[in-house]
């Protein structure tokens, strides 16, 4: 079964419904066919107003500041303050969420 990991962290982690074993962060999910991140968040409930930075497969995504795009993180978009999360996922994706109460381990 093809699977992405998402990483929650901060007050994020409480929309871990099953932990997988030593990881209460970690969720593995399968996404729908040609789904994308916007509309896996959505299916699964976590609100985009509770995320302050988003990783995927260690880049950059979406962040609401530039303090990120600053330190040098290597970037999914041009411009990681415009929330573009139309990005089709796939199998092996890795997700990092970091909600408004870790905005400071982002940097």
């Amino acid at each position: 079964m093809e699977m992405v990991d998402i990483r929650l962290f901060g007050k994020l982690r409480r929309f871990v419904k099953e932990p997988q074993a030593g990881h209460d962060n970690l969720m593995r999910i399968a996404p729908q066919p040609e789904e994308t991140l916007e509309q896996l968040l959505a299916r699964i409930g976590i609100p985009l107003d509770e995320i302050y930075t988003i990783f995927l497969n260690s880049k950059l995504l979406a962040s609401r500041s530039l303090m990120a795009y600053r330190m040098g993180y290597q970037q999914v978009h041009e411009n990681p303050l415009d929330w573009n999360l139309e990005v089709a996922l796939k199998e092996g994706d890795r997700i990092g969420l970091f909600g408004r109460d870790m905005a400071a381990l982002v940097v």
